[in-house]
């Protein structure tokens, strides 16, 4: 933790602790401190904006009173096994895409998710031929 010229050597900050957990800065600290007890105040002043039509208070009182709408995707894919039911299960999440049966959002999940499971395939193949490798040994 030596210093060259003011400043601490690389890899060592003065501080091996780090930031405790839960700390906050001082500014947050006081923001906090001055808005206490104005809060309803503060609520109450931005559905009023809202109402009179401001369009900033607006989107904040909607974004906080409605949620994100999740529809359920109803949208048929053969789960793939190999390398071939992968490229086809993708082909199928953009024709998907194309026709307009799901979002752009909505085919990310959904390639994630059949992403996920050709991991999950490959782990177990690869577990299988390692397995298969020490029995000959």
């Amino acid at each position: 933790m030596t210093r060259v010229q003011g400043r601490f050597t690389k890899g060592h900050s003065g501080n091996s602790q780090g930031k405790p957990r839960g700390a906050r800065h001082r500014y947050s600290r006081l923001a906090e401190t001055m808005l206490e007890g104005e809060a309803a105040g503060l609520i109450r002043k931005l559905i009023e904006l809202a109402l009179a039509g401001d369009v900033a208070a607006l989107k904040i009182c909607v974004d906080r009173i409605v949620p994100a709408h999740r529809r359920p995707v109803n949208f048929k894919v053969q789960i793939p096994n190999n390398g071939e039911g992968l490229m086809h299960a993708f082909d199928r999440i953009l024709q998907a895409v194309a026709n307009g049966e799901v979002t752009p959002d909505e085919a990310a999940t959904l390639a994630g998710i059949i992403e996920s499971r050709c991991r999950v395939f490959e782990h177990v193949e690869l577990i299988g031929r390692i397995e298969a490798l020490e029995a000959l040994l």
